[in-house]
């Protein structure tokens, strides 16, 4: 990796950056998955895409997201990450996101794998990535970003991009964020990293000091950007004078939680005019989710040991809540906000030795999509309640796949 990071990015300041401050944002060790399973997850995949463009669902879930949502871009929005874990039934989806981070992470490492197997290059690569074709993956990310811009500009070049989030120095992922600039401006885009509040909306245009941003790669938390220093972003959104996305849509459309329970409510997806073999893939491959109502608080009470409760807008774990650890005040908050229960699906395990010791990890796939493709899948290996990338010997980890002569087999 620090070959890697130093001749092909010319950086030995960014090995240190991930490795030294850093050092368990990568696992040092592998997760192998069945083809069967993966192969399972894509199929998930594909069904809820189908649903998310049918105009009743739409609608449905765009009654209770926040009104920039409203507002109708062509984009689709990149990095879509599809979380599962592997339960005894197979793979279940846990959440969509729709600012994934970690996909150029997670390729670089793909790619230094090659030089720790007896695989030939071109076969590991494809089996560390499970690409949709034979592109790499920086390749792929580069054409969607540039995807995104035509589908909104047509032929007109992309000459500049902003990679936003709120205080990006002393985020956890800045490394990636230099690893996307340095990309970007591999192919004669130039690139800022920023935090919001620099970007001014003026003469129907998004400015960065006196740089005039093409587009925006949002990297920010406040998913309908109604934060006032983001003001100036949603105005030039909205006004359609500069290209966003992840934009505000796409995340009501696929990352509220609350919409999980729609894709797992089989009288609603009826209703709405899902078939029968989509209905039974997403009923049997996504985590059984309902929304919180105080008014069930004695029943979710006496059931929260089975049952996960996630904030409706959340992200990244936060507020999110295992029910047998729950206490009655937490609970009494949690019916005070928008939140989900989950049914609670465990976690497959990985033993790894750590400092002479078998520890025990739990993990999660994910898989980085666009437009309902996979471009690249990821494990996360931790401990605890949640990803935290904290612990030693946890972090992303690279998947390989395994083929597997009994189909029916998921783990």
């Amino acid at each position: 990796m620090r070959a890697e990071l130093s001749q092909q990015q010319g950086d030995f300041n960014l090995y240190r950056m991930i490795f030294e401050e850093r050092p368990y944002l990568f696992s040092e060790s592998a997760v192998f998955v069945t083809d069967a399973c993966i192969h399972r997850q894509r199929d998930i995949i594909a069904a809820i895409e189908s649903v998310i463009a049918l105009p009743a669902y739409q609608q449905r879930v765009l009654a209770y997201a926040p009104e920039a949502a409203k507002f109708i871009p062509k984009t689709h929005g990149v990095f879509f990450g599809y979380d599962f874990h592997l339960g005894t039934e197979g793979p279940q989806l846990i959440e969509i996101n729709t600012n994934a981070g970690g996909a150029l992470l997670n390729a670089i490492m793909a790619r230094t794998q090659k030089v720790c197997s007896n695989l030939a290059a071109e076969q590991l690569l494809a089996r560390l990535t499970w690409a949709t074709d034979n592109r790499n993956p920086e390749q792929a990310f580069i054409e969607m970003f540039i995807d995104e811009w035509q589908v909104e500009r047509g032929q007109q070049p992309l000459t500049s991009i902003a990679i936003v989030d709120e205080d990006p120095k002393n985020q956890y992922m800045l490394p990636e964020f230099i690893l996307f600039k340095r990309l970007f401006e591999q192919h004669n885009i130039n690139t800022v990293i920023c935090d919001p509040s620099k970007l001014i909306f003026h003469d129907q245009a998004l400015w960065h000091g006196h740089q005039r941003i093409d587009l925006v790669y949002n990297r920010l938390t406040d998913f309908s950007l109604e934060a006032t220093t983001h003001q100036s972003l949603l105005e030039a959104y909205l006004a359609k004078a500069v290209v966003v996305t992840p934009h505000p849509r796409a995340h009501a459309l696929y990352a509220d939680k609350r919409n999980l329970a729609l894709l797992t409510d089989e009288a609603a997806l009826l209703d709405i005019g899902v078939d029968v073999k989509t209905r039974t893939t997403l009923l049997t491959g996504i985590a059984h989710t309902i929304s919180v109502n105080p008014d069930d608080a004695e029943a979710l009470w006496a059931t929260r040991k089975h049952l996960f409760f996630k904030p409706a807008k959340g992200y990244g774990s936060k507020a999110a809540y295992r029910g047998d650890k729950l206490t009655r005040r937490v609970f009494a908050e949690i019916l005070q906000n928008d939140y989900v229960a989950q049914t609670l699906v465990q976690p497959s395990e990985r033993q790894l030795e750590i400092e002479n010791k078998i520890v025990d990890f739990k993990l999660d796939l994910r898989h980085y999509a666009y437009k309902g493709q996979t471009q690249l899948i990821s494990a996360r290996l931790y401990q605890g309640q949640t990803t935290n990338f904290r612990t030693p010997g946890g972090g992303f980890a690279q998947v390989i796949v395994v083929s597997c002569q009994n189909k029916e087999t998921h783990r």
